[in-house]
């Protein structure tokens, strides 16, 4: 049955009340230039050919590629039952419910949410979750510049570049100065961010692993951050959170995440989830919502929604973000994957995706020509510099049913030869070895 929200009838009663006599006389303020040609709308087609048509548009996509590619995103296995709770009825909505009176379950899993990622992170707060790990980034930076009410921002070259475009363009007209500090051959350049620090500093922003798959400590860097009054960022890969110094431990302010590790299938590009925590001290600088427990009148637990610093609830000007609105659905998702693999289960994802990343640094390193860019610990991911340009290898690679990875030349002038090699515990030696022998054909 089609969706029709207004009859004829009621179409002209509304015209009539705004005083037009015809829709074409309602929009004539907007200029010709500026209104759709066309409407691509085709007739409407039955059930069945609807789901004809749409399964053979999806047969298009090329699911069966064995594939090497991370860059953010990540192919970890996701226990049957994470789809099986997160269906249930009583849990299936994507946003978060406002009377507490009447969502107790989905404001509790909220609450469980915000203490998993908290714990994992080692850090005290964190809210109910924002749009992705790059949203939850810039909301990062918002926080500092609030907090110090300084300008300057120092963000190394090693931090994900779609998350370092998307703080340039939510920034852009906000007259801060954003200093980005190059690379050393794929290593966050602390000496160089320390150098950079003075007290018009309101943030300094790295990655942990970085972009490069490489794992360093901030420590030093955050210490010196704190010294000029600046706040310290840390975007995390909460998998290896689990088994690597944690955001808390080497003293950030704030950490966030991409949490599609967590339980979310690789879909095209989201629906995802931001990751967001911070210490007690910043809590309200946090944008969104917080979910809290508390007692009711007889002293029965509860849990209600707090510190809702969004412009729905307080004067505009105070807000802390306009874009607040928390992924519930993902987040539910996401906690019940971390309480089906337990803490041991998440390290064990963690250590499994390292320990392949090392056999295949090991395998593709062995091959003439092929060498590791820059030396240091690596998570699951790691760099290699080919004899040729990465991009084409790719491609080539590709056409024979293997994506080798990522190719850096994309976002890093003068690194075209090199190439980003993802592995996770879903990566076996086999596949791995499939890689190295087809790559050492194409070099």
């Amino acid at each position: 049955m089609p969706y029709v929200p207004h009859t004829p009838e009621d179409a002209r009663a509304m015209l009539e009340t705004v005083g037009v006599s015809s829709v074409e006389e309602l929009f004539a303020e907007i200029p010709l230039a500026l209104r759709p040609k066309s409407f691509d709308l085709p007739p409407g087609l039955s059930e069945s050919d609807t789901r004809a048509k749409l399964e053979d548009m999806a047969s298009r996509n090329n699911t069966a590629l064995v594939s090497f590619l991370g860059a953010g995103f990540y192919d970890h296995y996701v226990p049957s039952a994470v789809d099986a709770l997160t269906g249930r009825g009583e849990f299936y909505t994507a946003y978060t419910p406002y009377q507490p009176e009447a969502s107790q379950g989905t404001l509790q899993a909220i609450f469980e949410y915000q203490t998993a990622v908290s714990r994992l992170l080692g850090m005290d707060c964190a809210n109910a979750s924002v749009y992705d790990g790059g949203t939850a980034l810039c909301e990062a930076v918002m926080m500092a510049v609030r907090q110090t009410k300084r300008t300057k921002v120092l963000i190394s070259e090693t931090v994900n570049p779609i998350y370092r475009i998307l703080v340039d363009t939510f920034t852009r007209n906000l007259h801060l100065s954003l200093v980005t500090v190059p690379h050393r051959e794929g290593a966050t350049d602390f000496a160089a961010m320390q150098a950079a620090l003075d007290k018009e500093t309101a943030c300094v922003v790295v990655q942990n692993p970085n972009f490069f798959g490489r794992v360093q400590d901030a420590s030093a860097l955050f210490s010196a951050a704190k010294a000029v009054g600046a706040v310290s960022v840390l975007s995390a890969y909460p998998v290896l959170a689990s088994v690597l110094k944690t955001p808390g431990a080497m003293g950030a302010d704030v950490a966030v995440a991409e949490g599609q590790s967590l339980g979310l299938p690789l879909s095209f590009g989201g629906p995802y989830l931001g990751v967001m925590t911070c210490t007690k001290a910043l809590v309200r600088q946090m944008p969104g919502r917080i979910v809290g427990r508390t007692e009711d009148s007889k002293g029965r637990t509860g849990y209600v929604l707090t510190l809702q610093a969004r412009e729905q609830h307080i004067r505009r000007q105070k807000a802390t973000s306009n874009i607040c609105s928390n992924q519930a659905l993902c987040a539910l998702r996401s906690l019940a994957h971390l309480c089906l693999l337990g803490e041991e289960g998440l390290k064990r994802t963690a250590l499994l995706s390292m320990e392949n990343a090392r056999y295949a640094a090991g395998k593709l390193t062995a091959i003439k020509g092929v060498s590791l860019l820059g030396q240091g610990p690596i998570g699951n991911e790691f760099a290699v510099t080919l004899p040729r340009a990465a991009q084409d290898v790719c491609l080539a690679l590709i056409g024979r049913g293997l994506v080798p990875g990522f190719p850096l030349g994309r976002y890093y002038q003068g690194l075209e030869n090199a190439l980003l090699v993802c592995c996770t515990e879903k990566t076996s030696k086999r596949d791995i070895d499939i890689l190295a022998a087809w790559l050492e054909d194409e070099l």
